[in-house]
């Protein structure tokens, strides 16, 4: 009786131990291919949560609650870059387009000396001598005075010019073509400026004065000893008149109605050349 009881409780254990090893092998967890969005098969586990067998789901016929949905994708957010307000380029004050100058054109001309003339330092009879001209000489005109009465002269492809009186030429062309012209004075280097100088006026009249140079014996050269260059106002114009003096003292005449002012300047001369200018004080 023992033996069979004994018997009973060792097929009842095997039993149980069967339906337990059955049920564990059921609450395994099993993995179900689901479709994601882009349709590719992945895997998603069960709950592994202790159930009873009772409980089990066949995968056979699966219930509808117990499949997971899919986990959605977040919707991507974009930053949106801040809109940049134009730059505005700045205003530039407007350019003044200057007027377009024009340079003139002066000519060249050539002319043939009429009679024997005395070639100048300057454009006057108050200059030294420099040399002759003679007649028929065929020369370069290359300058003149304001008023074109006086020409600049040198022989064709020379370069020592003087001044002509224009009225001894004959000047193929027009003699205010030329242009106007100004050549330096040769410097004494043996005498300074003059001293003394100085200038009254009365009415129209300017009375100029200044001390003598005294020369020594061979340097005179039997043309004026003194110049004087004076821009006087005549006619309402400034014009510029040169005046040779033998004698320390001069009277000009110069009017009133100019724009401009008169002035004046008085060298010594010598054989050599001229002294340094002094500035006469117009009255």
């Amino acid at each position: 009786m023992r033996k069979i009881i004994t018997t009973l409780q060792i097929m009842i254990s095997l039993s149980i131990l069967l339906i337990f090893s059955a049920a564990c092998s059921l609450s395994k967890p099993r993995f179900k291919p689901s479709l994601t969005a882009n349709n590719k098969a992945t895997t998603i586990p069960l709950i592994t949560s202790s159930i009873s067998p009772t409980q089990l789901v066949s995968p056979q016929s699966p219930s509808p609650t117990s499949s997971l949905k899919p986990t959605s994708l977040p919707s991507p957010t974009y930053s949106q870059t801040p809109s940049q307000t134009p730059m505005v380029a700045p205003t530039s004050s407007p350019t003044v387009t200057p007027l377009p100058t024009f340079t003139p054109t002066y000519a060249i001309l050539r002319g043939t000396v009429l009679e024997q003339s005395n070639c100048r330092y300057g454009p006057g009879a108050a200059y030294l001598y420099k040399y002759g001209v003679y007649a028929d000489y065929y020369m370069d005109m290359i300058g003149r005075n304001e008023t074109g009465t006086w020409v600049v002269v040198q022989a064709i492809g020379g370069n020592n010019p003087c001044w002509v009186k224009a009225s001894l030429i004959n000047i193929k062309g027009d003699v205010m073509s030329l242009a106007p012209t100004s050549l330096p004075l040769p410097e004494s280097p043996y005498y300074g400026p003059l001293n003394g100088v100085s200038a009254v006026r009365n009415g129209d009249s300017v009375t100029i004065s200044w001390d003598p140079l005294i020369l020594r014996a061979g340097d005179d050269s039997d043309q004026y000893p003194y110049l004087v260059e004076a821009w006087l106002c005549t006619n309402g114009q400034l014009a510029f008149t040169p005046i040779g003096s033998r004698e320390t003292i001069l009277t000009v005449q110069d009017e009133s109605g100019c724009v401009e002012t008169s002035h004046a300047r008085v060298y010594g001369v010598e054989k050599h050349g001229y002294t340094a200018w002094v500035n006469i004080p117009w009255p």
